[in-house]
């Protein structure tokens, strides 16, 4: 019986990305940035947009923009929007194993994206996790000064909700998202259950950016989190 005790001694929250984590979004921002691109005769494979993950939108519109030379940046930005939103509309689904691991979860938990809240409140009710996450355990990049890689969303979570920090892990799928854990002094366990995930993709990036495990199975958390 102890042993079953410990790991919820040790620890009692975990905070999510979003985009990458619980729902197989990036994949999709990548489906329509490969998409738009076509229009200017450029063709880029979806797997390009990998390295991308965890940016927020506008940085990858001002590098691709650099890139291929597309001067009206702001025309750019809403022609994506319009063709991210259909595809995700009618695609979104969750990551593997994502759901099983919500809905068995009895952790506090909590979301830290790069994305907007309204966004993520979408997000979760299309892909039937809102009853998991209410709108005040949401943290997103419009509620603090510095989205990740700067751990501003991450501090902000713990500290409003009193956290303790050896109490907590964060789970992320991106370079930037696991430097902003890091960052705020939290263990952070890397997933690459998403499609964005190809199999010739390292996730020795995320080791590097400081995560104490990667795994691509959300089965093998549930054994991370007894180990810590």
């Amino acid at each position: 019986k102890n042993s079953i005790k410990v790991p919820c001694l040790m620890i009692k929250n975990i905070i999510f990305d979003f985009d990458g984590v619980l729902v197989d979004s990036e994949i999709l921002v990548a489906k329509a940035f490969a998409k738009y691109m076509n229009n200017f005769g450029v063709t880029v494979d979806e797997k390009e947009f990998a390295s991308f993950a965890g940016k927020k939108t506008t940085q990858v519109i001002d590098i691709l923009s650099k890139k291929y030379s597309i001067t009206d940046q702001q025309k750019f930005f809403t022609d994506i929007m319009e063709i991210a939103s259909n595809i995700y509309k009618k695609e979104l689904t969750t990551v593997r194993g994502a759901y099983d691991f919500v809905s068995n979860q009895k952790l506090d938990l909590y979301i830290g994206s790069n994305s907007m809240k309204d966004r993520i409140i979408d997000g979760l009710k299309r892909v039937g996790l809102s009853n998991y996450f209410t709108a005040d355990q949401i943290y997103s990049f419009d509620m603090v000064d510095k989205p990740k890689p700067d751990p501003d969303i991450y501090l902000k979570a713990i500290d409003d909700n009193n956290l303790i920090k050896n109490q907590t892990i964060i789970i992320e799928d991106s370079e930037v998202g696991v430097m902003a854990g890091v960052r705020a002094g939290v263990k952070v366990i890397g997933i690459t259950a998403g499609g964005h995930w190809h199999e010739n993709r390292d996730d020795k990036e995320l080791l590097d950016a400081g995560a104490f495990a990667v795994t691509n199975d959300y089965k093998k958390i549930f054994k991370l989190i007894e180990s810590i």
